[in-house]
């Protein structure tokens, strides 16, 4: 029987959900699936590992997941009163955009996160180099509340532990008999298809290269790393250490269905020999 795939409660560009499949057959077995890049957890939220560590840079991100994991009832209940049609205008959206960059309290933010994510164009999370939150409102004629996979997160988030830190440190604290898969802001594949601003942070080629070096580290040490990027020259360069595994993906940014080209995708998995 195929189990059926969860979808996570966030739209996502770069998401995972569509590859699933295809990174389960390359993530060994674990005692702990470590995701130093988590984004919206489709990988997370589809394995079935004992127990998950999740990082992601952006804290927003973190705040909201840690509030779903703790309090998932009442937030649910909260954020369900921002899904209606007054609310899905773009002045609306415009003001709940400026009250979510006034706030401070992190549940108030978490929940205009999820109502901007929904509302917002295409799913994008980007802020600008001030770390206000920059993605223009949507025009989608009933944006969905998720929530029925709110539950499903609150519910699987009981195994996990999260952190808003660097990769670096993620890979400074691996124990024994952990995997971690890695999925970074992808290499640009031209000079003007740089993605950058999802957090204040950008990541550079030398975060790419540095990642390689780190994945090799701990492979060496123990530890299997599985990392995604776009398939090209320079990360199949940087990744030479690794066994590769190419895939074709269809574009999911493009708001025009159409005009979604296929890329090309790399896998790079350092599998660790068991000590």
């Amino acid at each position: 029987m195929v189990q059926k795939k969860s979808r996570a409660f966030l739209k996502w560009a770069g998401g995972k959900y569509n590859l699933v499949a295809q990174l389960q057959q390359h993530l060994p077995e674990a005692d702990c699936l470590v995701e130093p890049f988590v984004g919206a957890g489709s990988v997370f939220l589809n394995t079935h590992y004992p127990k998950y560590q999740l990082n992601d840079i952006n804290a927003d991100l973190i705040d909201l997941y840690k509030i779903i994991q703790h309090q998932p009832e009442s937030y649910i209940a909260d954020a369900k009163t921002l899904f209606t049609a007054s609310a899905n205008q773009r002045s609306s959206y415009l003001a709940f955009r400026q009250e979510f960059n006034a706030a401070t309290d992190p549940y108030q933010r978490a929940l205009l996160f999820l109502y901007l994510n929904r509302h917002g164009y295409n799913g994008l999370c980007r802020y600008n180099l001030s770390g206000k939150f920059n993605v223009p409102f949507g025009s989608y004629k009933k944006p969905y509340f998720p929530e029925a996979e709110l539950y499903f997160f609150a519910e699987k988030s009981q195994q996990a532990e999260f952190f808003c830190c660097s990769y670096q440190q993620m890979f400074q604290q691996l124990q024994p008999n952990y995997v971690v898969y890695c999925d970074p802001p992808y290499v640009p594949l031209s000079k003007t298809a740089s993605f950058t601003s999802y957090a204040r942070q950008g990541f550079t080629l030398d975060d790419q290269a540095q990642l390689a070096i780190l994945a090799e580290q701990s492979q060496a040490a123990g530890t299997s790393v599985l990392i995604s990027n776009h398939d090209t020259t320079w990360t199949r360069k940087i990744y030479h250490q690794a066994e590769l595994h190419t895939i074709e993906v269809a574009r999911s940014i493009s708001q025009k269905g159409q005009s979604r080209g296929k890329v090309a995708e790399i896998f790079a998995l350092y599998l660790a020999t068991k000590r």
